[in-house]
């Protein structure tokens, strides 16, 4: 049984895009995730650059062709996709081999219950107690072929095809960590789950209904606000055996996109919700995702999460691969690559360090 390797975890507010760097080594993009066969490497080879442009011929008759009236702006405006949120919520845990087919966290619980001492009584005995917590890999894959003559074009247009194919691979498989990091994956009988459906995840607790009989937060005042945040904070505080401690222990407030903007709503002396978290829970970072938006049963949720107890993350999104060079093949008119990712999604390993609110 080959133990689980950690090869490097990722805080959330430490995740970003890696920047190639003149030192950067095998290991570094191993720690990070990313990963090749060395005989694919080798094949690989930039097989095509970027051709000028032709200038065409114009027909004397015309006086002034159009070509020359069209001002060209320069690059092009990207299609982008919604922002991809699991790792600045929850950061990442690289451990594991794309190859391996699950990830196993062992817990241990110390048992034992001391009594009165009597000379004559038996001894209580102290013991341990071991469970494992299984999540399966999911792989995918997104390739890309490029052709002479199709390169050769796009480079009249100063665009290079093969690159913007990887980054669009890229792209696809990085849009695939984050649905699994948030929804899981259901493949039948696999234990991969996400930030909304972790089995160790506690239940929502239903909002205070406000004044008005709404638990929402659209209908609700300052006052009735910060009820909701407070009462979640005390709530993390008490379930974690005073563990965690919110004047002194970082934490997590992740809301659904659609309520984000109730934290300016202000009281009569111009104090915004915001300004409470901030003077108040000082060491509180807010996130928000459209996930949480209607995410159980057609209502907004929130989450408060202590970042750690004693010293060990709350919640791990385990990934094994975040981007892998597996092949490439070259023919006599285009060439092909293949590329993909590995990923064990999200592990909640103390529940205690979480509380959940549903209606917000």
């Amino acid at each position: 049984m080959e133990q689980t390797k950690i090869r490097n975890y990722i805080s959330p507010s430490k995740v970003r895009p890696y920047e190639w760097a003149a030192n950067t080594t095998e290991a570094t993009l191993d720690g990070l995730g990313i990963g090749y066969k060395k005989s694919a490497l080798k094949e690989m080879q930039s097989f095509y650059g970027m051709d000028a442009a032709v200038a065409g011929i114009t027909t004397p008759t015309v006086p002034t062709p159009i070509q020359f009236l069209q001002h060209w702006l320069p690059g092009f405006v990207e299609i982008v996709t919604a922002a991809k949120e699991i790792d600045s919520i929850v950061g990442r845990t690289i451990a594991g081999n794309w190859h391996d087919e699950c990830v196993v966290q062992g817990i241990l619980e110390r048992t034992g219950q001391a009594v009165p001492y009597g000379d004559h009584t038996d001894i209580p005995l102290s013991s341990w107690n071991t469970n494992y917590e299984i999540r399966d890999i999911v792989r995918f894959e997104e390739g890309i072929q490029v052709g002479e003559l199709e390169e050769a074009r796009a480079g009249a247009m100063n665009i290079s095809s093969q690159n913007e194919k990887r980054a669009a691979a890229a792209e696809s498989l990085a849009i695939e960590l984050n649905n699994i990091g948030f929804f899981g994956y259901n493949e039948g009988n696999n234990r991969t789950y996400g930030f909304l459906n972790d089995p160790n995840l506690p239940a929502y607790v239903s909002a205070a209904a406000g004044v008005g009989g709404s638990t929402t937060w659209a209908s609700k005042t300052y006052d009735e606000i910060v009820a909701d945040l407070r009462t979640a904070f005390a709530a993390l505080r008490v379930n974690t055996g005073n563990l965690f401690k919110p004047e002194r222990d970082r934490a997590k407030l992740v809301l659904s996109v659609s309520v984000m903007e109730y934290l300016n709503v202000e009281n009569q002396f111009g104090k915004s919700v915001y300004d409470f978290l901030k003077q108040n829970y000082p060491n509180v970072t807010i996130e928000s995702a459209v996930q949480l938006d209607a995410a159980d049963s057609g209502a907004n949720v929130m989450y408060l999460f202590a970042e750690s107890i004693n010293g060990k993350p709350v919640i791990h999104q385990f990934v094994q691969d975040v981007f892998r060079l597996i092949g490439v093949e070259k023919k006599a008119k285009v060439f092909l690559e293949d590329y993909s990712n590995a990923t064990a999604g999200i592990m909640v390993t103390q529940p205690i360090g979480i509380v959940r609110y549903s209606g917000i």
